[in-house]
Formats: structure tokens, sequence, C-alpha cells
């Protein structure tokens, strides 16, 4: 491979087949062997450089970007003639504040700078629980909006940093954001165990941790931080071999959490806190992330195409409801699946433009109705729809917010801490956003299943579909150079999220924690808030007494090794199962099924759900050990019913 940058600092990697001459004209059809030189690009020139198709399964650095041009072709050429009657996007950069008090307020932490913003209980309740750098990311915001504020001679109430991390005394307990010294941990030796905010303790002697194990108890900053520690002095690792690992978790006895296993409160927790610890990630290896916010613009409120994705669930959701994925996209999918995913050149090669602005036209009219012709619908069709559906969406899938932090991702050092960032950053998406990408991701790995015979390979399909995640009009905002590196980011990050799809939509441990002690707090709160109402009532008595029987049966229960659980949606008052240390709540699951031949509900349709104590609900992996989850939780109940899909 050769490489020369071009005047514009941009290097720029063609492909040609052997015994092509990079100055001469190569045929495209050319396949077999090949080598990779420099296609410079002429200033006067006003196309894009020619690129061919590269065969490297590895590396993005090698991928050949032919394919990302072709398809920005094939969609102006889609857009020729057509009359624009939707808005594009307009971004704006925040202005100086600004963006620290967007960070705060949706981290929620908006009291620190607008005391009548919320609960300031709430926001300490959070800020106690926070590790050594994700409290360092918020005095950091503070502090800088706190500055801005005095520039601007604006009255303001910001506190000082020291009072906000002040250490709370709550019921005897000392509740501090910095991390406490703790022992290494009994069921894997060697590994440091985190403290009880999830810091990872820094043992100098240590070697970091190896590639492959993604450890999801310790904070991903703590972790970025304790590595460059040990690393310090040592020359950075090289990035020449672009090839993507196997990642595995390190097992959780107590479960592993997937989106959508827990209840929208606790979901709302988690959010604020991805986002707070995505920041203290990205400060502390070093880098800025600057975010834009969209203005409003007119939409759509109706019909299947540009119109935005909440909006179409809704719509979907009267229809179907619990409705997650648009309709229209799962019916897309599945057509394309039962035309077979063999086709050659899939996602690659495009429908035909007439046809298929007359099936949009259709579908417009006719797909709510089920009177649209799905059998006179041609695959290489189907898949350009799918295409501009994504990409006709008035806000981008990734979203404008965050768009730029997912490129950015790419700027850290690691292919360990570019994952743990994207998990970060799936968490913090709409609900919308996340679940679509999901099914997406999901399907492109079902055609990159069939690669030996529809020639789609991941770097294909990332390539492909890059263009379409952009957001509408974007390349009329930015520099061509600018492009090219969103080209490429954005096929890496596609590249990313399809590879790892089964460990980006998982919750770190080390977050749920944090979101326990929180609602262990709350619920003190709320336990003495009740407490005085009893005593102003003279009801204290009485709500013992009958408090008192059902205590002492779980008590009991589980002082004689047993657990019980309810399932109440089924009719089954109680259950009772024998704990040990290998129970788990799929053999929870397997009694409670062959108890009573009489329900018809499937297994896949049923879950152990975890409610109460230090959890709202969570729908429990079928491998999490009950005696460890147990101890972790002594206060939840035990309910099995339906998932809600």
């Amino acid at each position: 491979m050769s490489r020369q940058q071009d005047a514009t600092g941009v290097v720029l990697t063609g492909y040609y087949s052997s015994g092509t001459d990079c100055a001469g004209d190569a045929d495209a059809s050319g396949a077999g062997t090949g080598r990779y030189c420099v296609q410079s690009r002429p200033k006067n020139a006003q196309e894009k450089p020619p690129y061919r198709r590269c065969n490297s399964q590895d590396s993005l650095d090698e991928l050949a970007m032919d394919d990302y041009w072709k398809e920005i072709e094939i969609i102006q050429h889609s857009r020729e003639g057509e009359v624009e009657t939707q808005e594009e996007l307009q971004l704006k950069v925040p202005d100086e504040g600004e963006q620290e008090e967007a960070w705060l307020t949706e981290a929620g932490l908006a009291t620190l700078f607008d005391e009548s913003a919320s609960d300031p209980e709430d926001s300490m309740v959070l800020l106690s629980t926070l590790t050594r750098t994700q409290a360092a990311a918020v005095e950091k915001r503070v502090e800088t909006l706190k500055q801005t504020l005095r520039k601007r001679n604006r009255p303001h109430h910001v506190p000082d940093v020291r009072d906000i991390f002040k250490q709370p005394t709550v019921e005897g307990e000392q509740l501090s954001h910095v991390s406490k010294p703790s022992s290494r941990s009994e069921n894997r030796k060697g590994d440091a165990v985190p403290d009880e905010n999830g810091a990872a303790p820094v043992d100098q002697g240590q070697a970091p941790e190896s590639e492959t194990v993604l450890n999801l108890e310790v904070s991903f900053s703590e972790q970025a931080l304790n590595s460059r520690q040990l690393l310090k002095g040592s020359a950075a690792p090289s990035e020449a071999d672009d090839k993507l690992p196997s990642f595995r978790f390190s097992q959780d006895r107590t479960g592993m959490t997937k989106v959508g296993d827990l209840a929208p409160e606790d979901m709302k927790k988690v959010r604020r806190l991805a986002l707070i610890e995505m920041t203290a990630l990205f400060d502390t290896v070093g880098i800025e992330l600057k975010t834009h916010k969209a203005l409003k613009l007119k939409v759509k409120e109706s019909g299947l195409f540009g119109v935005p994705l909440v909006t179409l669930l809704e719509q979907d959701q009267r229809r179907l409801p619990g409705t997650k994925v648009p309709l229209l996209l799962q019916r897309l999918i599945c057509h394309i699946e039962d035309e077979g995913l063999d086709t050659e050149g899939l996602l690659r090669i495009p429908g035909v433009a007439t046809r298929v602005k007359v099936v949009c036209q259709e579908l417009e009219t006719k797909f709510y109705e089920g009177l649209f012709p799905w059998e006179s619908l041609k695959q290489h069709d189907a898949a350009s729809v799918m295409k501009l559906f994504i990409r006709e969406l008035p806000h981008p899938l990734l979203t404008v917010e965050y768009l730029s932090a997912f490129i950015s991702v790419l700027k850290l050092p690691t292919k360990k801490q570019q994952l743990q960032a994207l998990n970060l950053l799936v968490l913090l998406l709409p609900e919308s956003s996340r679940d679509t990408l999901k099914s997406l991701v999901e399907f492109f790995q079902r055609v990159i299943d069939h690669k030996e015979q529809n020639k789609m390979t991941l770097n294909n399909v990332a390539v492909v579909m890059a263009p379409n995640f952009m957001f509408k009009g974007f390349r009329s905002k930015i520099t061509e150079q600018e492009e090219f590196a969103m080209a490429t980011g954005t096929a890496n990050i596609l590249r990313l999220l399809i590879r790892y799809r089964n460990l980006l939509w998982t919750i770190p441990k080390f977050i749920m924690n944090q979101v326990r002690k929180q609602n262990a707090e709350n619920q003190r709160k709320l336990n003495r808030e009740r407490a005085m109402r009893k005593l102003l009532k003279k009801m204290a008595y009485d709500r013992e007494k009958s408090d008192k029987p059902e205590k002492y049966v779980a008590e009991s229960d589980i002082a004689q090794g047993f657990i019980r659980v309810q399932a109440p949606q089924f009719l089954k008052v109680s259950m009772a199962v024998q704990l040990t240390d290998d129970l788990q709540a799929s053999d929870v699951l397997t009694r409670f099924l062959s108890q009573d031949t009489s329900l018809t509900v499937r297994r896949e349709d049923v879950c152990l759900y975890e409610i109460g104590g230090n959890i709202k609900e969570r729908c429990l992996d079928e491998e999490t050990y009950m005696k460890a989850l147990l101890e972790l939780n002594p206060s939840a109940e035990w309910v099995i019913k339906s998932i809600q899909r």
C-alpha cells in the first residue's frame, strides 16, 4: 500500500487491480488480487476521486470508498426533478455556557445553576453515587458555566464545586464521590473489585486488563484513568492493524441487564449516568466533545416518509399497541429476507429509481389499509425504499446531539474504549432511535451472514449504508475534506455497531449499582415521610399490625432456604422455590411452566422479574443466580409475567 497527502491534508487510498498503473484508467470490473495506491485529487476536480472495491475484510484504512460515492450519486439521482417540500435540518453550535447548561440539565443536575429546576435532594443523591472521574466531569462543567456567567455579569447561583461535592451524612453514613480502597475479589483472582461507587483501585504492579474482556463492574472512565497511569511513559499502541477483536463480558452472577429489561423510571436514571460517564471517559483521555442542537423545523405530522420517528411510532401504536420499530421498516426487512439474502449486491445494487418513487407513493396510500401489493415488489427496490426511509427521517437516527460524539469515538486509543463509549452512546439514544437502530444492525448482520453468496461483507454493508445515516442536506453544510472524514467515520461506526451488536445494548453493572443506590436512598426518604404521616394520623399501630405477618412470612421463607415466586397474571398466588447456590432464573421458570400444563404461554414470552427494594422492575437474565441477587436486593419480590415487547 502506498499513501500520499493531497493539498488538503487528507490521505486518499484507492484500490487498483494487479497490473494497473495508478495514473492510468483501471477496469472497474477487475477482480482478484490487487494493490492499493494513492489517487491524488486535482484541485479543480468537481467529482469525487474514483475508488476500487476493497477485498480486505479487516481494515477500514484499506476500505475502498467507491461504494460510498456511488451511493451518494444514487441518492442525488433519485432526487432529480423533485420539488423539495421539507425543510433541511439546520444545526446550531451552542453559545458559550449554553452547552454546559444543557449538559447539566440532561444529567439531572439543573439545580446546580437553577434552584427552581427540580428537587435539589434528588441531585444530591445522584452526586453521592458518582465516581472520581464522573465527579470531575461535573465539576468541570459547573466551573466553566460559573466563569461564563461571571463574564456576562449575570446574577447566578452556581455553587462552588467544593460545596457541591462536600460529603453529606445520610442516616449516619458518609456518602462520597471519592473512591475508597477495596479488597480483591474472592470470585476472580487478580481482578480488582470496584468500590461502592464503581471506581477501580489503582495497582501500579497490575498489568492492564486484556482487551478481550469487558469489565462492566468498574466505571469505564476509571478504567481509562488507571490504564493511563499504568501505561504512562510507554509507547502508544500501534493502530496499523485495525482488525476487530472478539470481546466477552466477565461473568456476573447477578445477571446481565439489557436495554428493555428495566422500568422507565430506572432507564431515566441510566441515561443520566451514561451521559456523565461518557463525558468523563472522553475527559479522561483528553478528547473534547462538541455538541450541536437542531433548530426547530416544520415536519410532516402524518405519513410514512419524512415523518419524525416518534410521530411515526405513535401512528403505528394506535394500530398495534407496543410497537417499538416502525411497522413499515419491519415489513420492508421481512420482504427483503423473504426474497432471499443470497442475492449478489444486496443493499449495494439500487432499485430502479422510477419504480422506487411509485412504490413510495403507493405505500403512503395503501400500507395501513393492507392493500399494498408486496408480491410485486422487487428485492432491490425494497432495499432502496428502506434506505430512503432511513435518510428521509427529519432527524438522523444517531441524533443531531450525539452524531459528532459517535464519530469522536474513533479518536479513543483502544478498541476496548471505543466499544465502551459506543455502549454509553447507545444508552443515550432516545428509545425510538435505539430500538430502530438495533433492528437495522441485526438485519445487516443477517445480510453479512450470507456474504459468500451476496458478496456483501461487513465493510461493504457499512460503506453502502453510511450515507443514509447522515442527516438530510448535510453535504451542503460541510467541506469536501469534512465529508470524506465523516464518510469514513460513519462507515467505521456502523461497522462497530454491527460487529458488536450483542454487547452494545447492555447496561454496565457499575451503572446498575449506581441506580440501585439512588433507589435505596429515595426509598429511605420515602419511608421517613411515610413514618411521619403515620405518626400524624395516629395510625402507626394498625399499619404495623397489618404489615408484620407478610414481613414475617418473607423473612421466614428466606431463613428456611426458600424464595416465594408470584404469578398473578397466570392466576398463581405463589410458589415456594428452594434457594440453592446454583439456582438460576431459568430453573424457576422451568419449574413454573412444568407445574401447570394448562398454560399456553411460550417460554420465550415470559420472564422472572425482580421488583421492589433497590430496583423498580427488572426482567432477569435466565443465567442470573438467585442467591447472589437476593444478597444484592434482599427486599425484592419475585414475579413471573409476560414480557412487554
